[in-house]
Formats: structure tokens, C-alpha cells, sequence
């Protein structure tokens, strides 16, 4: 699909607001009578609360309460709905709003209290006194599973929460007729999300009607409404739940969070409205975090490099709760095979509770997980074998001509996975030529000379998008020519308003200027589901075509009768329905709107309804699969270890572009977060559970001085399973990423150089690895 604005690359109407400092974040509302909320926390990993004496924090000043989930015991008790429930989780292992007796992880929020300001708040909750019985902890994912250690819930007698399997094919037989085996371990290391705006929450109650209405810093506020209408036993039309503006999500904010309910609670108790905003420090050890993996993998290759299969087994670290369900390793499970045409796959993942936040999707995924694995047993299949990288992954890929490609995967409503449309082995090539790889080796002498070490990494992928069951969208022409379009898909800085925009201007003929859009607020549109997995642009940006024809429709429908003309003879543009070869004959949107509005007396034409309006959802009832090849160089300073990339190449296809400037800034900030997965980030625990990296002078995060030159490139294979042939672009530029710098890395190293199995990687290591090398 394409048309006068879908396919531009439009500056994004957000922009404007948001950078002279006029968006309007949850730190930002006032409302009168508010309280400000500060959490007493868990300064120890596992514990047994014995007793909470709040009498010294009550009396100090601006105090007006301190609550623990016993004083919540009249309004709702016991742990919080699952989020995404699971099968393999017989009980779901989710949090309190604030700690029962048992603390599992530091950072767990034990109290509430309520004050005139955020500092008196704060000075209270560190005057609370507790008195608790220290519990053995665990926080290594590898000891966790083992029979005698020490339990994350001394209610149970494992710390294996569930063990997952997946496959196809027969493994054994293509093993035993592979002419190469290998086996690789893998240690991918957990990290943080780390949004420019923490989470936040201003929860305010109705005195007279005693609705609850909620700001939430969140990627779900339709999930956040429904899990808790259900705890509180309320129905849901008591409750709205809106988004205003919000710094960034990357997926942690996707979640339900107990502090989100702790608030809610808090408000319904006081009868005031109460702000929470996470500090920094909070971010550290109560915001979800990202993917901690142990992998041991058997690949089964040919003489020319064809991949065959792969089995294998992960150890998952799920941290202290399962608040996403079993989520984020079913996600790791189904990303495989990836681009590779592979003949057997089977897996086992054991997911295992540790005393350490949980973790939850961050941008990708464990789709990284995945690209990581695969891309780097290409490479070793290659260095194996003495040939080009290159030639394993042509020869291993799923290829143009076999798409639909059944990958003999299946999605969790038990039906096959497909890939929709793609050319894996052209995407590959393409960014090769484009970074220039033929002569390279130019470039490596040239570094050499200058005392550097160059390398050449690439790294493929395949992305799920669009993933189900819907999201909606209502489309209105009001009197004033206005175009209302209003949705349940939340914003974190994507361009939603922007590119929905350009969806219904394009559909009804009218500029962009003429088109407001409305987002996130259960107020204003009843259903949503959750700003996650690349699923917006298919989902919500086909409602807003699909409620824009019904409009457009009704429009010529309406023009035809007072026209008196047929409709074929119809069309729409400049905001008007006019005559064919008559554009003076016409009728102007506004003018339908006006009058489907409706007169005293004066009945609607061929009993049309009234209202120059529609609603529609899209159901996605099968993924849509991007896909990306991408290369990067980087050179090394053997005498400190540093790592600079220096350059770095995208090629992706995320189907039919809506807004190019748009798609281009969601794969530039991805590769920025897969840089920083790869080479800086990594959140580092003792044997007891506590946090060691919790300020930015010890956990890294990449800066503008550390980032190359991204270029990017577009193919466009439009999706057939949905009306505008889209296809997700929101973590298509993470999910190669660290892949592809460590396979740089390691061709700057050398032939005597490791493989390297494990990410982030830092200086110090380089640095030995070089000296075990000379």
C-alpha cells in the first residue's frame, strides 16, 4: 500500500511538543490535596518479616501515613493476578502490592508511605524499623537448579518453576548422518532497561462516585485496568487507566507492576490522590530486567557448511517472581530457527527462580538470545571448516523462492509457524556489498598500520511481528472537518500519532493538520491490549485503515444520495466527496458530518445511522516476520582492550514503510541498545543476592561518543496477512545487534583468537585474550 502520505517520510507531529518541553509526563501532573508516595524496600535478598515498627517514621513531618499490606486487608488481599498465564505454572508466582511475611529479592517493596512531599516521604521510609528473620538466599541461575540449594520461595521445594520443550523433526537421525558436529556453551548476562523516564503512578479516587482513575508511565494501561478490576473485585468501567506521555518503555513497562497497585490501594485508602515516581536507584533493583541465559548447544553441519540441526538445553533465570508468566523463555524457544532452513530442532529450557529481580522482555525479547546463538554458530561452523562466513549462512538460509516457509515450529495456539515473505540470503548480500566488504582487508592493513586491530562482523535475523489477538481503532469526521482517530495502542516515543495520522489522512483525503489522534486512555477507547513485541504498526495501524474505509465508505454513501450520482462515480480528496471529472460538484466531509449528526425533525438520507464515524479491529491471526542482515567494523587498541565501532550497516525489511524517518529512528535506537548489550551492560550480583551495579559509574550504558555511523538500508516485501502489508520495526535493529559486534570482535582478534560465547564483553577480557594469543 502506498498513497500521498503512507510511504513519507514525514517529520513526526509529536516532535514539535516534546522537544521545547512541552509534553506532559506523570512527574508532571498536580492535582490538589496530592500525597507523595515512597517505598520502604528490601535492603537483603530473602527474608522472613517478623514484625514492622512504623511508630518513630508516623511522627516525623509531612507524614500522613504508612501502610503495609495488612492495613490493605479490607479493600483486596492475597498476590496479584497473573499477567500471562501459563499452563506449566500450576500457581502463579506473582507479587503482593506490597510484601506478605516473605521477601525474596532486594528491592521488593515491604511499606508505602504517604507525605506532604517526595523528601519527607523518603526521610520516613528510611525511619522504618524492621525485624527479619534472614533466610538463605541464591543468585546464581546454575546453583538455583540444583536439588539442595538454597529455595527463592521456602514454600517450595524447587527452585524450577517450569521446564519447557519445543522441536521438530528427528534430531538423532540428522546427527548421525551429519558429517560435523559441535558443541558450544553460551552466557548471555542480564541487564536493565534503563529508560529515559522511570516508571510513575498518580492514582486518584473519586469522592463522590468513587471511580479510580489512574496515570501510568506504562506500556498496558488496558492490562493494567483489567488485572486490577479483578483484584479489587470492581468492574472495569470504574476504573480508567490513561498514558500520557511516557519516556520510553523497551518492554519492563509492559509489565503490571505491584508498585502500580500498592498506588491504587494507597488512594482508595486515604480518599487523596497519591504520585509515585521511581528514582533511579529504585530502577535498579525493582524494574524488571533483561534475559539472563545459560545455553549448551550440539550443532549437526554438512562439509560445505549447511546447517542441519541444533539441540540443545538453557537454564533460564526468571529472578524471585514470574510476574510475565513464563513469557520471556517461551519467546526464546519460539525464535528458533530463525533464518535457518533447519531439518530438526529440540530444545529444553528450564526456567529457574533466583533471589534476584525478575526479568521480562526488554526490547527484543529473547529474540536477541536467539540471533546471538544461531549467528554465532554460523561463524563457528565457519572457522571450523576454514570457509567464508558468508557461504554458511547462504547455504544454510531459508530462500526466497520457499516462502510461505513452514519452519515446523509452532505458535502457542498449537498451529504451524509460517514465514510470511522475505529474501534472507538477498538481505545478507545487500549489506555486504554495502559496507563494503570485498575490500575490507584493505581497511584491516590500514587500522594495522595505525597500531589497531580491525574486524568484520554481519549477523542475520528473523523477527515475529504483529502478534494477536487485536487492537482497535474509531475513526470520527466531526462538524468542524476534524478527523478524530482514537485507539488503545500506548505510545513510549514510536510515533503512533504520526503514523496513524498518515494512515487516515491518506484514507479520507485530507491533511495531516486535520488529523488528531487520541492514545491510551480506557476513557476514550474501551479494549486494548499492550505495546509490545512489534505489534502496533500491523495491529493498530491496520484498525485505523480499516475504520478510515468504513468512514470513506459511508461518506460516498451519503454524497451519492444527495448528489443524486452513483457511487462509482465518487471520490475523495481535499476533504470533500466530488464528482468524477467534476470537482465542483461536491459535498465537504464536514458538510456529511454535520448532517449525519442530525436535525431536530429532519430525517438522515437512506436511513443511514448517524454519525460520520466507525470502529474497527484488526485481528492478527498470524505473525508477520521481518527480517534484517546487518555488518559492522570495529577496531581494537591491543594495548587497552578498547572496543570502538566504528561503522555499522542495516539492511531490513519490515514490509511496506508507513513513515521511513520513523522505521529509521526505531532501528538506529535498537542497534544502540544491542551495542550496549554487547559491550557495556551488565548487572552484576554477589553470592547473597545484593546488587553491585546501581549508579552508572559501574553499570554502562553506550553514549553519543561511543556510537557510530548507522546506515540503513530498506527492502520492502509487503506482508499478505494484513490490509496495508506491514510488518513490525520496533526491535528489528536490537535483535542482530550484539551478534554482530562480538562476530567483529572476534575476527579482529584473529585466527588465534577465542570464540567468543559470551556477551556483554569488556576491555580486561580483550586485553587477556590478546596475551594468551602472542
Amino acid at each position: 500500500m502506498s498513497g500521498r502520505l503512507f510511504g513519507a517520510a514525514i517529520t513526526r507531529v509529536e516532535d514539535a511538543r516534546l522537544l521545547t518541553g512541552t509534553g506532559h509526563y506523570v512527574d508532571d501532573i498536580e492535582l490538589p490535596g496530592m500525597l507523595h508516595a515512597a517505598f520502604v524496600r528490601a535492603n537483603f535478598a530473602h527474608g522472613r518479616i517478623r514484625s514492622i515498627d512504623k511508630g518513630d517514621a508516623l511522627a516525623m513531618p509531612g507524614v500522613v501515613a504508612i501502610y503495609t499490606m495488612d492495613d490493605f486487608a479490607d479493600i483486596a488481599q492475597g498476590p496479584m493476578p497473573a499477567m500471562a498465564p501459563h499452563p506449566l505454572l500450576k500457581t502463579p508466582i506473582t507479587y503482593h502490592p506490597l510484601s506478605d511475611a516473605e521477601v525474596r529479592h532486594v528491592g521488593e517493596a515491604i511499606a508505602i508511605v504517604l507525605a506532604d512531599n517526595r523528601a519527607n516521604a523518603e526521610d520516613a521510609a528510611a525511619a522504618v524499623m524492621l525485624d527479619v528473620e534472614y533466610l538463605p538466599a541464591v543468585s546464581d541461575v546454575v546453583l538455583a537448579r540444583v536439588a539442595n540449594s538454597p529455595t527463592t520461595h521456602s514454600q517450595y521445594a524447587s527452585n524450577i518453576a517450569a521446564t519447557m520443550k519445543a522441536g521438530f523433526g528427528d534430531c538423532s537421525k540428522v546427527f548421525a548422518k551429519a558429517d560435523h558436529v559441535l558443541t558450544e556453551h553460551f552466557d548471555i548476562h542480564r541487564g536493565g532497561c534503563h529508560a529515559m523516564e522511570c516508571r510513575g503512578v498518580v492514582a486518584n479516587i473519586d469522592l463522590l462516585t468513587d471511580a479510580l482513575t489512574i496515570s501510568t508511565s506504562s506500556q498496558s494501561p488496558y492490562m493494567v485496568r483489567r488485572h486490577l478490576a479483578a483484584y479489587l473485585k470492581r468492574d472495569e468501567n470504574g476504573i480508567r487507566v490513561m498514558t500520557p506521555d511516557v519516556g520510553g518503555g523497551f518492554g519492563p513497562k509492559a509489565n503490571v507492576y505491584a508498585e502500580e497497585f500498592a498506588v491504587a490501594l494507597a488512594a482508595i485508602k486515604i480518599r487523596r490522590p497519591v504520585k509515585w515516581i521511581e528514582d533511579r536507584q529504585e530502577h535498579f533493583v525493582a524494574t524488571t530486567q533483561q534475559r539472563g541465559q545459560i545455553w549448551s548447544l550440539d550443532v549437526a553441519f554438512d562439509n560445505d557448511g549447511r546447517m542441519r540441526a541444533i539441540s540443545g538445553h538453557c537454564i533460564h533465570d526468571n529472578g524471585a517472581y514470574a510476574p510475565y508468566g513464563l513469557i520471556l523463555p517461551a519467546t526464546a524457544i519460539a525464535s528458533f530457527p530463525g533464518p535457518y532452513a533447519l531439518e530438526a530442532l529440540d530444545l529444553t529450557v528450564d526456567v529457574v527462580l533466583t533471589n534476584l529481580v525478575p526479568t521480562s522482555p526488554v526490547r527484543g525479547a529473547c529474540r536477541p538470545n536467539v540471533a546471538f546463538l544461531l549467528e554465532r554458530l554460523a561463524d563457528r561452523i565457519a572457522r571450523h571448516l576454514g570457509i567464508d562466513r558468508q557461504d554458511v549462512r547462504q547455504r544454510s538460509f531459508v530462500k526466497a523462492d520457499q516462502m510461505p516457509y513452514t519452519t515446523g515450529m509452532k505458535a502457542r495456539d498449537g498451529s504451524p509457524i509460517s514465514y510470511d515473505s522475505g529474501d534472507y540470503v538477498g538481505a545478507l548480500n545487500l549489506v555486504l556489498e554495502k559496507i563494503g566488504a570485498s575490500d575490507f582487508e584493505t581497511r584491516r592493513k590500514e587500522a594495522k598500520r595505525r597500531g589497531k586491530l580491525r574486524g568484520l562482523g554481519i549477523a542475520s535475523c528473523v523477527e515475529d511481528t504483529g502478534l494477536g489477538p487485536f487492537e482497535g481503532a474509531s475513526i470520527r469526521v466531526t462538524p468542524a472537518g476534524r478527523v478524530i482517530v482514537a485507539t488503545g495502542a500506548s505510545s513510549q516515543g514510536q510515533g503512533h500519532r504520526t503514523a496513524f495520522a498518515q494512515i487516515a489522512a491518506d484514507a479520507l483525503g485530507v491533511e495531516l493538520d486535520d488529523v488528531t489522534v487520541e492514545t491510551a486512555d480506557t476513557a476514550k477507547f474501551p479494549l486494548g491490549i499492550s505495546t509490545i513485541a512489534s505489534r502496533i504498526a500491523v495491529t493498530a495501524g491496520s484498525s485505523v485503515q480499516l475504520a478510515a474505509d468504513k468512514v470513506r465508505a459511508k461518506a460516498i454513501t451519503f454524497a451519492s444520495h444527495q448528489l443524486e450520482v452513483d457511487e462509482q462515480d465518487l471520490e475523495l480528496e481535499a476533504g470533500a466527496v466530488h464528482v468524477k471529472g467534476i470537482p465542483d460538484m461536491k459535498i465537504k466531509l464536514s458538510e456529511i458530518a454535520g448532517a449525519l449528526a442530525g436535525s431536530t425533525g429532519v430525517p438522515l438520507p437512506g436511513n443511514m445511522e448517524p454519525d460520520l464515524a466507525a470502529t474497527a479491529y484488526f485481528n492478527s491471526n498470524a505473525l508477520t516476520f521481518a527480517y534484517g542482515a546487518n555488518a559492522c567494523e570495529v577496531e581494537i587498541d591491543p594495548e587497552t582492550g578498547d572496543i570502538r565501532v566504528v561503522r555499522y550497516v542495516v539492511v531490513h525489511d519490515c514490509g511496506k514503510l508507513i513513515n521511513p524517518l520513523i522505521v529509521d529512528g526505531q532501528i538506529r535506537g535498537g542497534v544502540v541498545h544491542g551495542i550496549g548489550n554487547a559491550l557495556f551492560e551488565r548487572m552484576i550480583y554477589d553470592e547473597q543476592g545484593q546488587p553491585l551495579t546501581t549508579t552508572y559509574g559501574d553499570y554502562l550504558l553506550p553514549m553519543a561518543s561511543e556510537m557510530p555511523p548507522i546506515e540503513i538500508h530498506h527492502m520492502e516485501t509487503p506482508s499478505p496477512r494484513n490490509p496495508i502489508g506491514v510488518k513490525g520495526a520496533g526491535e528489528g535493529g536490537t535483535i542482530p545487534a550484539a551478534a554482530c559486534v562480538i562476530s567483529a570482535v572476534e575476527d579482529a582478534l584473529g585466527p588465534n583468537g577465542p570464540f567468543i560465547s559470551a556477551h556483554p564483553i569488556s576491555p580486561q577480557q580483550v586485553v587477556q585474550w590478546l596475551e594468551v594469543a602472542r
